[in-house]
């Protein structure tokens, strides 16, 4: 496991999960969201993350979470050893998505994109991770199911899932 996809809707706790085994297997961890996003949430030209995906998915370790456009998703999926795909039923991503909105209005946010305040997007991002849900979970799905040969594809389906592919990975750490 040394090029690791995270993928899934927000609030599934990603991020927590990508620092936990970025710490544990020492891979470089890298977020999509603050490749993707400038201050403001101004989008990245296409182009230019495309450039940015490309050098991070090229090395030989890394860890990458988040979506970016479909042919980047596909791309880090060709290069990546292993996928992730954490798969909560809606209503849990929400619960978490919104528990972190509130909290970052009082504490402020420091894994997301910089400059990016987190209650702006609010009501944004439900619309997104209900579209996410809705038609690019399947998708996420089927790619997954091709890649099933020659990947190692994680489905981590509830909390428990996540906790137990987390302990998983801190027993895999080099000093182990």
């Amino acid at each position: 496991m040394t090029r690791v996809a995270v993928i899934g809707n927000a609030g599934g706790g990603k991020s927590t999960l990508c620092r936990a085994i970025s710490d544990a297997l020492g891979l470089p961890y890298h977020s999509i969201d603050k490749i993707q996003w400038l201050p403001g949430w101004e989008m990245m030209p296409e182009a230019e993350f495309h450039i940015r995906h490309e050098s991070l998915i090229a090395g030989e370790r890394w860890i990458i979470d988040g979506f970016g456009p479909w042919q980047d998703i596909e791309r880090r999926f060709d290069a990546a050893d292993t996928i992730v795909f954490i798969d909560l039923p809606l209503w849990r991503h929400l619960l978490w998505a919104t528990k972190r909105q509130i909290r970052s209005v009082f504490l402020g946010r420091t894994d997301g994109p910089e400059g990016c305040p987190m209650w702006q997007v609010t009501f944004k991002l439900y619309r997104m991770m209900w579209w996410l849900h809705r038609k690019v979970r399947p998708k996420l799905i089927a790619a997954m199911d091709a890649y099933r040969a020659d990947r190692d594809i994680i489905h981590l389906r509830s909390p428990r899932d996540i906790e137990g592919f987390r302990k998983a990975c801190l027993k895999l750490q080099p000093h182990h």
